[in-house]
């Protein structure tokens, strides 16, 4: 099937007038389906041919599978494409007491229940913000079963600019108050007009803001309200692991990328310097022009770009490596 049904007219009145690049993404054929990964339901999206070398994709947090769903079609052509929803987000179910090491192995649940270790190719991780930390913890117990990882605009600051950002009242990536009820609106227009991004920031591309935040909700009744569930707040404090996550990436075995917004304010240029500082002088790390850190609603096609030419580059030192 298609993802025609994506464009409602709730978000999209006029959806002639979306943009022919997204409208033909949206028409590669994907299938949307559920896996059971230790006992939770998890949402999933697949495009291309499962012959073809497997790519894993995830989210940022309280985000969907979706963000991906104008990126994939792009790489199907030659890969087989997973995005899903981490559990407690999107349509996945919730996963009680969900830490950085449940999420991780949930990760590796996806891709073994899925068939991406089955062929001779290992999956590439592609994934944003807080789904790129789940990534390195994934890449940190089965290094050895993916082929790469790429991180997407993860969060990578000095301690002590980090701790001036908290000084600033910016609360880490996964905070929340997980009592608090989820919320509920009486209409989508409503609904919609709380729908902020996390930083906040201006989009490039404002139909695409339009397209996560429907997707982002669900009808409750008459009323609309949000598809996370606010259990995924309840977890260990993740402080100090956002401390130490720059000596962390370079830390974790693996082939590693970065792809961050140029203008991002969780990534920066010198968090690529504080990068190749602690060691990942061997990491790529590419800046997408005026974008920043929802890169994929500033500058899909640049994403696009950069993503398909780290795997190529890939693709390529693997064919040309010698062999023994």
């Amino acid at each position: 099937m298609d993802a025609s049904d994506d464009i409602d007219p709730l978000w999209a009145p006029r959806s002639d007038a979306l943009p022919g690049w997204f409208r033909e993404a949206l028409a590669v054929p994907r299938e949307e389906g559920f896996i059971d990964v230790a006992g939770t339901r998890i949402h999933y999206f697949r495009w291309g041919d499962a012959k073809h070398p497997p790519i894993l994709m995830t989210h940022g947090f309280l985000a969907h599978a979706r963000c991906f769903a104008f990126i994939a079609p792009f790489m199907a052509g030659d890969h087989h494409v997973i995005a899903y929803d981490l559990s407690g987000m999107g349509d996945s179910a919730n996963r009680p007491g969900c830490d950085a090491q449940a999420r991780g192995a949930e990760m590796v649940g996806v891709a073994e229940a899925l068939g991406l270790f089955d062929g001779r190719a290992k999956p590439v991780i592609i994934a944003h913000s807080f789904g790129a930390s789940v990534g390195l913890t994934a890449m940190a117990l089965a290094a050895e079963r993916f082929s790469g990882l790429i991180l997407c605009d993860m969060m990578v600051l000095r301690p002590d600019v980090l701790e001036a950002r908290n000084r600033q009242g910016n609360g880490r990536p996964g905070s929340g108050d997980p009592n608090k009820p989820q919320r509920r609106y009486p209409d989508y227009p409503t609904a919609r007009s709380r729908y902020v991004l996390s930083p906040p920031q201006p989009v490039g591309e404002p139909f695409l803001m339009d397209y996560m935040a429907f997707h982002s909700l669900r009808r409750a009744g008459e009323e609309w309200t949000w598809k996370f569930d606010p259990e995924v707040f309840r977890q260990d404090s993740a402080e100090q692991g956002w401390h130490e996550i720059g000596k962390r990436l370079v830390a974790v075995p693996g082939r590693k990328a970065i792809v961050y917004g140029a203008e991002s304010l969780l990534f920066t240029a010198d968090s690529a310097e504080y990068v190749r500082e602690l060691g990942g002088t061997d990491i790529p790390i590419i800046a997408v022009p005026k974008a920043r850190h929802h890169l994929m609603l500033d500058q899909p096609l640049a994403l696009v770009t950069a993503l398909r030419t780290i795997l190529e580059l890939w693709r390529t030192n693997e064919n040309n490596c010698p062999t023994v």
